[in-house]
């Protein structure tokens, strides 16, 4: 662990405690004395009274924020990451201040304050966490803190890591040698590089290298105090796992999913509820939208899409509709034009959209109807993309597990942070997502999924 990492990490304790001090106090600000001529306050919450309450609050949810991962040691963290984590840290403290307040009424005595000192709160430790994430990548591109690393493999995910450390210097890392295979003469290129060169890691992309061979590297990188990393297979690491006796024997059950139980109550739950307030509060917007549908082109509002969902069932996706009347008999047509490998299909400026279906596509409103999907239990917020009859036909055994668990809106390949997944990433990424399912991973992609959305559109 380099020693800037730990400084910069332990800086960010003080700052952040310092940032909700300063939202909290701003917040009763603009309540007790900016706005008060406008809106009278009935009840004058003393200033001291309520900086002992903030100074616990603060304290709480620098808890909060520890828990969720927030000061992990780690200065290749990418800011969408950062900034979900902060947004859902905060909400989560304001459930807790919430709920004090039920319990405990004279706390606070203006609902104004709690909801200002929210907004306030993810605003400035955004701000804060930027600051100091610059001045971190400011440095880390001069090389000062850097991790010096070999990489090692032949394929293309040893020349995917190397390419993206070399294009992005403020990650903080450099390439010291790339190699393609574990054999004598790496050991010996390796201890002359270490004589004249530091090294700090060995990350290990090919994961064909033979096991006695990789045994060989972590006794070699334990002994000379190099960190070992490795890009795992994706059914090597098997984590979901449920012990249980029969008959005196120990019996392990590999989970497909850790959605299960009391997890999958909670799920559909939220979805419920958040599926149906959202409905109730966009439908003005939806009605808009639909209008200008209506008046663009012709044919329906609402467009049906057979998608196949949970356990292989079938069912109608709604989405506005966003391509001509006859588009799916066009498809047939375009069909060598297809720039997706797979079984998706995909081509740029395709010219079944309409003028206002290109809009609705490229801001991602024509998916809003897909919240009564969610409602009606076919679909999930957050979940694996819904696909065509069509393309689960060319599933491979491998990528029927995306049917594992209910589609959804959005999801981890959707948050990525790339545009140009192929499928195999694309079924990568939602199977970490069905076996590593977490209540906290669901709130972290649906708090990063307008900023992707906003910064991918804006790239465009």
């Amino acid at each position: 662990m380099k020693k800037s990492e730990l400084v910069f990490s332990a800086l960010l304790v003080p700052l952040d405690y310092a940032v909700l001090l300063a939202a909290g106090l701003t917040a009763y600000e603009i309540r007790f004395t900016a706005i008060a001529g406008l809106r009278p306050v009935t009840e004058v919450l003393s200033r001291s009274v309520y900086i002992n309450v903030l100074l616990v609050v603060a304290a709480v949810w620098i808890g909060i924020f520890a828990l969720s991962g927030l000061y992990a040691v780690r200065a290749t963290r990418r800011t969408v990451d950062e900034m979900a984590t902060i947004f859902t840290a905060c909400s989560t403290g304001i459930l807790l201040v919430i709920v004090s307040i039920f319990f405990q009424r004279e706390l606070f005595a203006s609902r104004f304050v709690v909801l200002v000192g929210w907004v306030l709160a993810v605003l400035f430790m955004i701000v804060a966490h930027a600051i100091v994430r610059g001045i971190q990548h400011a440095i880390l591109s001069r090389g000062i803190g850097a991790h010096y690393l070999v990489v090692i493999g032949r394929n293309g995910t040893a020349s995917d890591i190397v390419s993206h450390i070399s294009t992005h210097p403020s990650l903080g890392y450099r390439m010291v040698d790339r190699c393609d295979e574990v054999t004598d003469a790496l050991f010996e290129t390796l201890v002359q590089k270490m004589q004249v060169q530091r090294i700090d890691e060995v990350i290990l992309a090919d994961a064909g290298i033979p096991k006695n061979q990789v045994t060989r590297l972590i006794d070699f990188c334990n002994e000379r105090h190099l960190m070992f990393r490795y890009t795992a297979d994706l059914l090597e690491a098997q984590t979901n796992i449920d012990i249980q006796t029969l008959a005196g024997v120990p019996i392990i059950e590999i989970k497909r999913t850790k959605l299960d139980g009391w997890g999958k109550i909670l799920k559909r739950a939220f979805d419920i509820v958040v599926s149906a307030l959202l409905l109730v509060i966009l439908s003005p917007f939806l009605f808009i939208v639909g209008a200008l549908i209506k008046l663009d082109s012709e044919g329906p509002i609402i467009k049906k899409l057979e998608r196949v969902g949970e356990g292989g069932r079938q069912f109608n996706l709604l989405k506005f509709r966003s391509m001509v009347r006859n588009a799916e008999a066009i498809k047939q047509q375009l069909m060598e034009k297809n720039e997706r490998d797979g079984p998706l299909f995909k081509i740029r400026n395709d010219p079944r959209i309409t003028r206002v279906g290109r809009f609705i596509r490229k801001t991602s409103i024509d998916e809003l109807p897909q919240l009564w999907n969610v409602l009606k239990g076919d679909m999930s917020l957050v979940g694996p993309r819904p696909h065509e009859p069509a393309e689960v036909a060319c599933y491979e055994k491998s990528h029927r597990r995306l049917l594992t668990i209910k589609p959804g809106i959005t999801g981890m390949a959707q948050t990525s942070g790339r545009s140009d997944l192929n499928f195999e990433d694309e079924v990568r990424l939602d199977t970490f997502y069905i076996e590593n399912w977490s209540f906290r991973l669901d709130l972290q992609i649906l708090s990063k999924t307008p900023w992707v959305v906003l910064s991918m559109r804006s790239a465009a």
